[in-house]
């Protein structure tokens, strides 16, 4: 059995915990493969809206195994929180949750380097959530990171108190005044609350589910255009958002890929800094902003909103070899009588392309549109790909012949039952 992957396609808040939630029950194995609590994964159903920051999508199915895998950065202070905030729901998270050894920790001076690296740069602020996520992966790729399995280890506090001997002469030097003593005693609440869940070689355990051809999602945070390689650098994450992201996050061989479901929502946002070519300032932008409810579920921070931008769809889709589309928030659209696509970019030199430009903020000057009229009527109790309004129909049938890949998923709807597919998502 292959390793179906799912992740977002544009810069993240794509809807994908949504979707996880809703594919969960076809899986035994739902594993997140990197980024933190910078994520904010929203499910809602039975009238209840709940996020995930750290925890695999799939933890309100019973039957299904969550694997946090060795990709991620964790937070032990937010992912005890998280677990005590799913306390009502009696899930059985001793059983169902497992966290890997080679997971990289968050300690509190991360936090607090992050806030002074983003100080450091003034007006050229990347947007960082300030949540220790670029300092931790910075120490991963310097060897110098703690990770999860150091907790069972008889020195941890050892290690830990060297590690914030660096991390003070690090805030000194960047004259960052702080106490990063102040959060340790929650912190070391939190590591000992930790240590009752199961710890993992991840690794192998997902390898034995593969072999023993066992249903499994990979489930990816962020979005493509934040991967730290082929993402709008320098304002993007720390992590590989993308497909290679989930070999390397999860143990997987790239042989054992299957499917490919790429998330995109039918117009585009983005939390942050950075460039944003179909960006909108005017009504349409803030209409939806309003309708879309668009907030980042961790944050809070209002999101920039534009419309549906197909170079930079048509690249995620090739770097990321998807195979499947999965298109949200159709129901955003519903009160638009135009709703617009952006085709190409007119750069500098007057030159039009479809081609994402190295540097987006250097290089693009506007996008070019193409108008396609709006359907002006409420998606509510469709259920069917059929049953769609002709307007809708024809706005997936352009992006899908541009696209080069079908879409089998349009969200007409918050709630896990406003999901309209096209036959069954295929496993493999």
């Amino acid at each position: 059995m292959s390793v179906n992957i799912l992740l977002g396609l544009q810069w993240g808040d794509e809807g994908k915990g949504k979707v996880v939630d809703f594919l969960a029950p076809q899986y035994n194995v739902v594993a997140r493969f990197q980024g933190g609590p910078n994520a904010g994964h929203t499910l809602e159903f039975d009238g209840i809206k709940h996020v995930l920051h750290q925890i695999p999508s799939g933890i309100f199915r019973a039957e299904t195994k969550n694997i946090i895998g060795n990709g991620l950065v964790l937070d032990p202070i937010v992912l005890k929180k998280e677990i005590e905030a799913l306390a009502k729901y009696n899930l059985d998270l001793k059983s169902n949750l497992f966290i890997s050894k080679k997971a990289h920790i968050i300690l509190p001076a991360h936090k607090l380097l992050d806030a002074a690296y983003e100080q450091a740069k003034g007006d050229k602020k990347i947007g960082s959530t300030l949540r220790g996520i670029g300092p931790t992966y910075q120490d991963k790729t310097g060897r110098n990171g703690l990770r999860i399995g150091d907790l069972v280890s008889g020195n941890f506090e050892e290690k830990y108190r060297e590690h914030l001997a660096r991390h003070v002469k690090l805030l000194e030097f960047l004259e960052y005044e702080c106490d990063p003593s102040e959060m340790e005693k929650e912190f070391f609440e939190a590591v000992e609350y930790l240590k009752q869940f199961t710890f993992v070689d991840s690794e192998y355990m997902i390898n034995a589910s593969i072999a023993a051809n066992e249903p499994i999602l990979a489930e990816g945070a962020q979005g493509s255009l934040l991967d730290i390689d082929f993402g709008s650098y320098p304002f993007v994450t720390s992590s590989h958002t993308m497909v290679a992201g989930a070999c390397t996050g999860l143990g997987v061989a790239p042989k054992h890929i299957g499917e490919v479901y790429g998330i995109f929502k039918a117009y585009c946002t983005r939390v942050g800094s950075g460039p944003f070519p179909t960006e909108l300032f005017d009504e349409d932008g803030k209409q939806l902003a309003k309708v879309g409810n668009e907030f980042g579920a961790t944050t809070g921070r209002p999101r920039r909103c534009g419309w549906l931008d197909l170079p930079a769809l048509k690249y995620t889709v090739m770097i990321n070899g998807v195979t499947q589309l999965l298109m949200m928030k159709a129901d955003v659209l519903n009160d638009f009588d135009e709703i617009k696509v952006c085709t190409h970019y007119k750069l500098k030199n007057g030159e039009l392309t479809d081609q994402l430009p190295y540097d987006l903020t250097e290089e693009v000057a506007a996008p070019v549109y193409k108008t396609f009229k709006g359907w002006n009527q409420s998606l509510e109790g469709i259920t069917t790909f059929d049953a769609l309004p002709a307007a809708v129909l024809e706005y997936v049938a352009y992006i899908e012949e541009q696209t080069g890949v079908p879409i089998t998923l349009v969200s007409t709807g918050p709630d896990r039952k406003q999901t309209i597919h096209k036959g069954e998502l295929a496993l493999n």
